[in-house]
């Protein structure tokens, strides 16, 4: 009896392992790495030095750790029901998204699932993935599935509009259930609790569909490195010219999956130009707000004097929407203010009679912005051309290091649940820790990092940069934007994106074309504080008078 026994287990053992070896096999055939190298020397000789890789795959990320949980659920959808779905969701926007779903013409499950099927249709193939997914929630399509029960069960009551709408985050705000890794393997562990914005987005009823690529440490970490670049996801690429065009940073993932039709909108964050330039590169909308607006707790840092999250989207009003489910007073942050705007109905304004500054030398040189100001002359704006005075930013790059030098260990004492297995508590543990293995933690360099560390300027120094540097920019925007009477100043993607970051100024883009070889091109607005109504009636009324957007052709199936 005993033999026996032991046999039974033995054949039961070995069932399970015959499974478990299926499981590796099957996880082998979902995705395979392949080797990126011809793509490496294709680009070798690229116009941009930027944009020569030494890398595009990342080596230490495995998608079928991110794509198998969800595997059979995406699996089950049919290319009719793709299909089906896609008029009432491909690039639309979110009144219209909610509207069919009250109609009964689609479900926040379906939405879900059709978004799904676009990320792993496209990101599961080498030759069209954008290395922009790191994370999925893996119970997002249970989320979705209550958000139709409530909806059936109280069909009247009032909802926010981001109401089951699926949402991407940048990966260095911290979401409970997945990792918050700022694009860093020495942060691939890195367990938090929700950030306050996030909190405000699952209270309104958003649902967060996953974490996406970034610029590591939100691009200050390596100098004159790729944008869109991090050891845990690759090198991130543009929908509109893999490879082509460079996908703009450090926000890159955010603005890369939006422009693909991935979610209906995602959260970057900003410290100068890090949601203009990916919105831009990607021809999307971006708006960095005035510093205070949003909450910063809970978001990996460079600089608590600079930094703001902010929303991205494909059109102005879905800008709005995510705007207004982020807006709350936190107290944790001493730069949180509480605010009785409303962001989410942006009433359209025409453009008649509106005043706008802008650049003469970029009118010169750029014939996609000077054709830009004409159509809005045909609407009834006046355009004010000027030349600004040149205006030096001494300090600008201490304010960054030393910030970060503080804001980051305090970041990780206050908000990481695992410290204790963490490899780093601050800066120079940091550098250690990627020295250890620097081909693959740090293939471009460290410099930015190793120059927090150099950098000398003392407490009381920084004060006195931070205080000239706000006033010298606030009185240079305030003269141009005064003495013009005008609205707002029109600038080109993210420039002046430094000037408004350290006047705390807010900016949005706003897509206005391309160029003749294809590469997004956006306009951008820029005016006083806490003026986002504002910028966003302005840009509203601009989007509809061009309406300039397309969407990038091989994302269109």
């Amino acid at each position: 009896m005993n033999f026996k026994r032991i046999l039974i287990v033995c054949i039961l053992l070995l069932i399970v392992a015959c499974k478990e070896k299926d499981k590796s096999i099957e996880r082998q055939v979902i995705w395979k790495p392949y080797n990126d190298s011809l793509d490496v020397v294709a680009n070798a000789n690229h116009q941009k030095s930027r944009m020569r890789y030494k890398l595009i795959q990342s080596k230490v990320l495995d998608k079928n750790d991110i794509f198998l949980p969800l595997y059979k659920d995406v699996s089950a959808i049919s290319e009719t029901d793709y299909n089906t779905w896609k008029p009432l969701i491909l690039e639309q926007d979110i009144p219209t998204i909610q509207a069919h779903i009250a109609a009964g013409d689609l479900s926040y499950e379906k939405l879900v699932l059709f978004y799904l099927y676009r990320i792993y249709n496209y990101e599961l193939n080498n030759e069209t993935t954008l290395n922009t997914i790191l994370a999925l929630n893996e119970e997002v399509i249970n989320q979705a599935k209550l958000c139709d029960e409530t909806l059936a069960k109280f069909p009247n009551a009032e909802r926010h509009e981001i109401f089951g709408m699926p949402i991407l985050l940048k990966d260095n705000i911290d979401t409970q259930g997945m990792h918050t890794t700022a694009g860093a393997i020495a942060f691939m562990d890195n367990n938090t609790d929700d950030a306050f914005i996030v909190k405000q987005l699952k209270s309104h009823g958003a649902l967060i569909l996953g974490k996406v690529n970034l610029s590591e440490w939100a691009y200050f970490l390596c100098s004159g490195c790729p944008v869109g670049y991090s050891a845990v996801g690759g090198q991130t690429l543009n929908p509109y010219g893999r490879k082509i065009f460079e996908t703009g940073g450090s926000s890159a993932g955010s603005g890369t999956a939006v422009a693909a039709n991935y979610a209906v909108a995602a959260v970057g964050t900003e410290t100068s130009g890090s949601i203009l330039s990916p919105s831009s590169q990607n021809s999307i909308v971006g708006l960095k707000p005035t510093i205070g607006l949003l909450s910063r707790s809970g978001i990996v840092p460079i600089s608590s004097t600079l930094d703001t999250p902010g929303p991205m989207a494909k059109n102005v009003t879905d800008t709005a929407i995510l705007l207004s489910a982020m807006t709350g007073q936190d107290l944790s942050d001493e730069k949180s203010v509480d605010t009785d705007k409303h962001f989410k109905n942006i009433e359209e304004q025409s453009l008649s009679g509106k005043r706008f500054g802008a650049f003469k030398d970029k009118m010169e040189t750029d014939s996609l912005y000077a054709a830009t100001l004409q159509v809005l002359k045909d609407q009834g704006a006046t355009i004010v051309v000027f030349t600004p005075e040149s205006v030096s930013l001494p300090g600008f790059r201490s304010i960054l290091s030393i910030d970060m030098k503080h804001d980051l260990p305090s970041y990780i004492q206050n908000h990481v649940l695992n410290k204790e297995t963490l490899d780093v508590s601050d800066i120079s543990e940091v550098i250690h820790y990627n020295k250890q293995d620097s081909l693959i933690r740090i293939p471009y360099g460290q410099a930015l990092f190793e120059g927090i560390v150099a950098d000398t300027v003392s407490t009381e120094q920084l004060k006195g940069i931070k205080d000239n540097l706000e006033h010298k920019s606030r009185a240079h925007l305030n003269a141009i934007l005064d003495s013009n009477q005008l609205d707002a100043i029109l600038s080109i993607n993210n420039f002046y994106a430094g000037m408004a970051a350290v006047a705390k100024y807010p900016a949005l883009t706003v897509p206005m074309g391309y160029k003749t070889n294809g590469e997004p091109e956006n306009l951008t607005f820029i005016t006083k504080s806490f003026q986002e109504v504002e910028l966003l009636q302005l840009g509203l009324a601009f989007e509809k008078a061009t309406k300039s957007r397309k969407l990038p052709a091989d994302y269109s199936e």
